[in-house]
């Protein structure tokens, strides 16, 4: 199991938090998902197998940019 923590800036309430938390939970691998609003990260415990692009391109989906995306797209 592997822990993954993103920076999303633009969150910052109940229903960003609700966003994120409804893509990333159905994604196959994904164990647990904690938005942190104050911080304006994402944490994402995974499996060690799981493309971390995938759960890039769910937030991004959401309306959210993810700094530094390119390093988690080669994942």
């Amino acid at each position: 199991m592997a822990k993954t923590t993103l920076s999303v800036p633009e969150i910052h309430c109940d229903h960003c938090r609700a966003a994120i938390e409804g893509a990333l939970s159905p994604i196959d691998g994904v164990e647990g998902v904690d938005v942190d609003l104050e911080a304006r990260v994402v944490r994402v415990e995974h499996d060690d197998e799981l493309a971390l692009g995938s759960v890039v391109e769910a937030i991004e989906d959401q309306g959210y940019d993810v700094p530094g995306r390119d390093a988690y797209m080669r994942a």
